[in-house]
């Protein structure tokens, strides 16, 4: 590997660290503040999941590293992409805002692909229908799918648990929100460590590094090396492993006030909806999915338990998250045009 491919991986690599504690709230938060678990526990148990679903498919990856960029880049370009991915999600996650580190990473590699192949290409360098498909229908689907769902879940919950005792009923969903906030965990990792694995692997077959056997040549930047695969899944779990205590405070009560009912079926809808995606290769926001859960239990029990505010200053965040990161990428590229070109 050159200089620079190694930067890109090493870049990936602080992405998906950063991924890791920035998404940590998205699948443990709402375990940790109804006392299901304590935020020890539900951090490793979170970590654990996050790396058996980043091994468990490669769908996504495949989307990021071959289904977005039809034009080949220089490895600085992805490299430019990637700083503008960690700048968004270090701005939000200080801001403890739950932004969408997927959005960040689609945008800045749109941003810095365009920055690259414009003057040669114009925009023609993006592969727009695969974008429109796997990424901008799904971020307008997904939250509404989770909205939706998560509301008519919790309805049936209340209806099911309306003549049961209160006390022990808590106590059963206590016991069962451990089991969706793994499933939540696992499908994080199933989603989210992909779209780093993607990256790596077109850095990879760019830098004409990425062989399916000694000497021979990758045909595309569609196959996942297994070392990604495992590079990326140990990173993510370590990343989850330091937590994300400030945006934690915002997805666990800043949005409605949760009990073990409420979190079990904004954990168990979010999780479903994670894993439909993941399934259509579509590199969703597992951020999008969670608080629209969240905000979707939260209408179940009445209007005006969600803080519509602050879920307003989310739903802008999400709004942004994909502009922002693509001007970010853009501008990294031109700075980085100086010195590789």
């Amino acid at each position: 590997m050159d200089v620079v491919l190694i930067l890109v991986v090493v870049f990936a690599l602080v992405f998906e660290f950063i991924n890791g504690f920035h998404d940590t709230a998205n699948s443990i938060a709402t375990t940790v503040y109804t006392q299901a678990l304590p935020a020890t526990a539900a951090i490793a148990l979170a970590a654990i999941m996050n790396f058996f679903g980043a091994l468990a498919s490669e769908g996504v990856a495949k989307t990021i590293s071959s289904g977005l960029v039809g034009a080949p880049l220089a490895d600085y370009v992805i490299m430019g992409a990637l700083l503008g991915a960690i700048t968004w999600n270090l701005f939000t996650w200080w801001k403890g805002i739950p932004s969408s580190s997927s959005h960040a990473l689609i945008g800045g590699l749109i941003g810095a692909s365009l920055a690259y192949t414009f003057g040669a290409m114009g925009l023609q360098g993006i592969l727009w229908d695969g974008l429109l498909q796997k990424v901008v229908i799904p971020m307008f689907t997904s939250p509404l799918i989770g909205f939706i769902l998560a509301f008519l879940f919790m309805k049936a919950i209340c209806k099911f648990c309306a003549r049961l005792n209160h006390r022990k009923t808590s106590r059963v969903f206590l016991r069962l929100q451990i089991i969706s906030a793994a499933a939540v965990a696992f499908a994080h990792g199933t989603n989210d460590a992909q779209k780093t694995m993607g990256i790596i692997t077109l850095a990879l077959f760019t830098g004409g590094a990425l062989y399916i056997s000694p000497g021979v040549l990758a045909e595309d930047a569609s196959h996942i090396p297994l070392w990604v695969k495992i590079l990326c899944a140990f990173t993510m779990a370590a990343g989850t492993s330091a937590g994300g205590w400030r945006i934690m405070r915002t997805m666990g009560h800043g949005v409605t006030k949760l009990d073990s009912v409420k979190g079990f079926a904004a954990e168990t809808t979010s999780a479903i909806v994670i894993q439909i995606m993941s399934m259509l290769h579509a590199p969703i926001s597992t951020t999008q999915a969670i608080s629209s859960a969240v905000m979707g239990v939260g209408t179940a029990r009445r209007v005006s338990a969600v803080k519509w505010g602050k879920a307003k200053d989310i739903a802008l965040t999400w709004v942004i998250t994909l502009p922002a990161s693509i001007t970010l990428g853009a501008l990294f590229v031109l700075v980085l045009q100086v010195f590789f070109e």
